[in-house]
C-alpha cells in the first residue's frame, strides 16, 4: 500500500482540492504523530476562513483504516498517527522483504555509466579521492537499489606534465619501482621543472614523446610505471568495496575529442584566437576556454567530449554521471554547453555532481609525500588505532573503512570536510563504528535469543522504534532523487540512536513481550545492513 498516497487522496477530497497540492512531512516530535499537512493554513486565506477551523472541517471527513488518529495542532496543522496494526504488519513486511527493505523500481530499465574515483596514473590516490571513491559507491548503490543497471567507471590522466615529471624523476632517483617511489619521483620532477631549466625541456621533450609513443624504451617505461600505480589504486578500491568497471585514460580520448573539435568548428562551435581553439563561452554566461591550444594539442575539455564519445561505444546507457570536485562545476557547464551544439544526445544524458575537499585536523597525521596525505596512508594510521581496541585485522580495517566513509557520507556531498580521526572511531555516536555496532548488538541478540517470535504477543503500546522504522524506503528514495547519500547516513544514525535507548531501557531477552520484541530487533539489524550496504559501509560480525 502506497500510504503517503493514500494519505493525499483522502486529504484531497476532505479539503476540495487537487491532491498535487496536498503535501506531507513528519513531526519532528513523534508524540504528534507519523505525517503532518499544513493544507488547511494554506487554503484558509484563499477561502477567507480560520485555519484551525478549517483543519478541524478537513480532519472530521478522514477515516482511514490505517490511522488511529486524526487531529489539529497549532494554528491548523493536521496530524496523522497509525494505527497499532499499522507498526505490527511494517515488521512483519520489512522481515519477509529481507534484502529488499527500502529498495524500489523508480528506475527499473535504465542504464547507468557512473565515472567517480578520477585515479590519475603516476599518481598516487590522496585523501581527497576518498571523498569521490565513497560518494561515487554510495551514489551507484542507491541507483542499483531503484532498480538501475549501473556501470562504474574512472576516468584520470595517464599522459601529459605530470606523468614526464614522473617518468623525469623516476628515471633520476633510480629507485627499485614503487606506488610511494612514483610518487616520490614526481615531487622530485615537479620541483625541477620549476627550479631547473635543463630539467624543464627535458621533461617538456618527454612530454611530448610520450604523446607521440614511438620511443619504444620510454613506452615501457611509461607502461611499467601505469600498472604499478593503477594497481595501487585498485587495492585501495578493494578495501573500500568498490569495483569498477572500467578505468578510462586521457590516452584514449584525446584523439577522439581531437575529432570531435575539428567537428565543431565546422560547425561554427569553436572559434580561433590567438592561435588557440576557444569555444566563446561567455556569449552564454559562462566562461570562454580553450579545447586546443596554439600547440595544436587537446586540452582537458577537448578529452572530454572524446570521453563521451568511448562512454556511447562502450556501453548503450541513458544516463551518464560524473562525480568531481566542485571547483570544476563552471569548466563542465562550458564542456556540456559545447558538446549540446555538436552531439546533443550526448550531452543531454550527462549528470555533473560534485564533492568539496577533504581536510585532516590539525596534528592527526604524520605520514606524508611531499605536501599530500595518501589515502594509503589514512587508512593505514586508522587501521593502525583500531587495531589497538580490536587485535583481528579485518575487523579493524572494516572499522577504519567505516569511520572514513561514515564522516565523508553524513553531510550534504557538495560541502568541506575536516576529518578528525580520533572522533570518527568513536562509539559513542556519530560516527561508522557507531552505525556497526549498533548492528553488531542486535545480530548478538538475536544469535542469544531461544524464543520463537513467530507466535510473538503484540503489545498494546507502540515504541518509538517502530515510528521510524517504516520511514526507511521513503528515505532512500528521497536520496535516490536528490543524489544525496547523506540522507540515509543521518536517518540510519536516528535509528540506531533509537535502537541504543531501546536496548537500554527495555529488557529483551526473558523479558515481556520477548518475542515481539526481537522481531523489532530483527527489523533494526535488516534496516542497518541495508542501509549501510548503501553507503558502502562495512558491517563487520564483531567488534
Amino acid at each position: 500500500m502506497n500510504i503517503v498516497g493514500e494519505l493525499q487522496k483522502a486529504v484531497a477530497q476532505a479539503a476540495g482540492v487537487d491532491i498535487s497540492v496536498v503535501y506531507f512531512e513528519h513531526p519532528q516530535d513523534l508524540e504528534h504523530g507519523d505525517y503532518a499537512t499544513n493544507i488547511a493554513m494554506a487554503l484558509a486565506k484563499e477561502r477567507r476562513v480560520n485555519p484551525k477551523e478549517l483543519a478541524e472541517e478537513i480532519a472530521a471527513k478522514i477515516k482511514l483504516s490505517f490511522l488511529s488518529k486524526v487531529s489539529v495542532a497549532g494554528p491548523g496543522f493536521i496530524n496523522f498517527t497509525f494505527s497499532r496494526d499499522f507498526y505490527t504488519q511494517s515488521l512483519k513486511v520489512i522481515s519477509s522483504l529481507g534484502r529488499l527493505w527500502g529498495s524500489n523500481t523508480s528506475r527499473v530499465d535504465t542504464k547507468i555509466i557512473i565515472e567517480y574515483v578520477n585515479a590519475n596514473a603516476f599518481k598516487q590516490l590522496h585523501i581527497g579521492h576518498l571523498m569521490g571513491i565513497s560518494i561515487g559507491e554510495a551514489l551507484s548503490r542507491l541507483l542499483e537499489f531503484s532498480g538501475a543497471e549501473v556501470k562504474r567507471e574512472s576516468y584520470g590522466g595517464d599522459v601529459g606534465p605530470h606523468v614526464a615529471k614522473a617518468l623525469y624523476g623516476l628515471r633520476e632517483l633510480k629507485k627499485e619501482l614503487t606506488p610511494e617511489v612514483i610518487g616520490e619521483a614526481y615531487a622530485y620532477g615537479a620541483k625541477e621543472y620549476e627550479e631547473n631549466d635543463s630539467a624543464k625541456k627535458e621533461i617538456d621533450a618527454l612530454n611530448k614523446a610520450i604523446y607521440l609513443g614511438e620511443d619504444k624504451e620510454l613506452m615501457k617505461e611509461h607502461s611499467a610505471g601505469k600498472d604499478i600505480s593503477m594497481k595501487a589504486v585498485s587495492d585501495i578500491l578493494d578495501v573500500f568495496g568498490t569495483k569498477l568497471d572500467r578505468f578510462i585514460f586521457e590516452s584514449e580520448s584525446a584523439p577522439i575529442g581531437m575529432k570531435i573539435v575539428e567537428e565543431g568548428i565546422k560547425k561554427g562551435v569553436f572559434v580561433e584566437s590567438d592561435g588557440a581553439i576557444v569555444y566563446e563561452g561567455e556569449k552564454k554566461g559562462l566562461h570562454t576556454r580553450v579545447f586546443r591550444t596554439k600547440q595544436g594539442t587537446p586540452t582537458y575539455e577537448a578529452k572530454e567530449l572524446g570521453l563521451e564519445t568511448i562512454k556511447d561505444a562502450w556501453w548503450e546507457h541513458d544516463q551518464s554521471i560524473i562525480l568531481t570536485g566542485k571547483e570544476q562545476i563552471e569548466y563542465f557547464k562550458v564542456v556540456k554547453e559545447a558538446l549540446a551544439e555538436i552531439h546533443p544526445e550526448q550531452a543531454k544524458k550527462i549528470t555533473h555532481l560534485s564533492n568539496g575537499l577533504m581536510k585532516l585536523s590539525e596534528g592527526k597525521m604524520a605520514s606524508r609525500m611531499g605536501n599530500i596525505i595518501t589515502a594509503k596512508s589514512l587508512i593505514e594510521d586508522l587501521v593502525e588505532k583500531v587495531r589497538k581496541q580490536s587485535p583481528d585485522d579485518a575487523t579493524a580495517q572494516q572499522v577504519a573503512v567505516g569511520a572514513i566513509k561514515y564522516s565523508i557520507l553524513k553531510q550534504q556531498a557538495g560541502g568541506d570536510i575536516v576529518f578528525d580521526v580520533e572522533k570518527s572511531l568513536s562509539t559513542e555516536g556519530d560516527s561508522g563504528p557507531y552505525l556497526q555496532y549498533a548492528l553488531v548488538r542486535a545480530r548478538k541478540l538475536l544469535a542469544d535469543s531461544t524464543k520463537d517470535d513467530a507466535d510473538a504477543v503484540t503489545p498494546e503500546s507502540v515504541y518509538d522504534l517502530e515510528k521510524i522504522l517504516y520511514r526507511f524506503p521513503e528515505v532512500v528514495e528521497f536520496a535516490q532523487g536528490r543524489y544525496e547519500p547523506h540522507h540515509v547516513t543521518q536517518y540510519l544514525t536516528e535509528v540506531a540512536a533509537m535502537f541504543n535507548r531501546f536496548y537500554a531501557q527495555e529488557k529483551i531477552l526473558g523479558g515481556e513481550y520477548e518475542g515481539y520484541k526481537l522481531l523489532l530487533v530483527a527489523a533494526v539489524a535488516t534496516t542497518l545492513e541495508n542501509g549501510l550496504w548503501i553507503l558502502g559501509i562495512p558491517a563487520p560480525e564483531r567488534m
